[in-house]
């Protein structure tokens, strides 16, 4: 199998002086559905921020063989579908579909392709006839559909997701998973839910302090009491 992401010791330090990533180190397969835990601070969605070049430290992140660097970034940002944690991050436009088609009309497609790209990604996240609404208006958990409707009208090679399910109810929460679970590119998703992890991931890397701390199996890790308790992931026995 081939890796679609392949981060070799990536650092990275804010402008206050806050450690970020500390000589991160990570290959992802083709098709694989990784987990990214870890406690508040461990540097979960600065990871994320890298693999399309929000965040860079030149050379140390390749995606589909490309390092991601300022004269790859158009074509990072199709490859790589980041979806942050509040849709309202992503969702600006007058209506679903303007949201939905702001990133084909930006690479340049002609309208009919744009229209097949915006109604085929509604599909694929149960919104089809929501194309007139305003994003603004919708729930919650329509918002987080539309905002995954946004990056995957690009066809991306992998889908980066910060906390997915926080703030969902319950009903919200189980149908995404429902979705993430069909869609077939590799996902990273970088999250606080470790039942969500637990149905979605085969594998799952705990960050704290911006280093791996470990990379294994879900069933391994979240089998281990110990580790989750030593960062912050399960409460402890006292």
């Amino acid at each position: 199998m081939e890796k679609t992401v392949e981060i070799v010791d990536l650092s990275f330090t804010y402008p206050d002086g806050h450690r970020g990533l500390e000589r991160v180190s990570l290959g992802i397969y083709s098709g694989e559905n990784v987990a990214v835990i870890g406690p508040n601070g461990a540097g979960k969605s600065t990871l994320l921020l890298h693999l399309n070049g929000i965040l860079r430290n030149n050379g140390a992140v390749r995606i589909c063989g490309l390092p991601v660097q300022e004269k790859n970034l158009r074509e990072m940002r199709r490859k790589v579908g980041l979806v942050f944690q509040d849709p309202e991050d992503q969702l600006f436009s007058l209506s679903v579909f303007d949201d939905v088609a702001f990133g084909p009309v930006n690479m340049g497609y002609a309208e009919a392709e744009v229209k097949q790209r915006v109604d085929r990604a509604l599909e694929w996240v149960s919104m089809m006839g929501y194309g007139e609404r305003s994003s603004h208006h919708l729930s919650l958990g329509e918002k987080k559909r539309i905002a995954i409707a946004t990056v995957l009208s690009l066809d991306p090679d992998v889908l980066a997701l910060d906390e997915p399910t926080s703030n969902l109810d319950p009903r919200s929460k189980w149908a995404l998973i429902g979705l993430l679970k069909k869609l077939p590119m590799t996902k990273i998703i970088a999250t606080h839910d470790l039942e969500m992890v637990r149905i979605l991931c085969q594998r799952t890397v705990v960050l704290d302090g911006g280093r791996v701390v470990a990379d294994g199996k879900t069933s391994d890790i979240l089998g281990d009491v110990a580790l989750l308790r030593a960062h912050g992931l399960a409460p402890s026995d006292d």
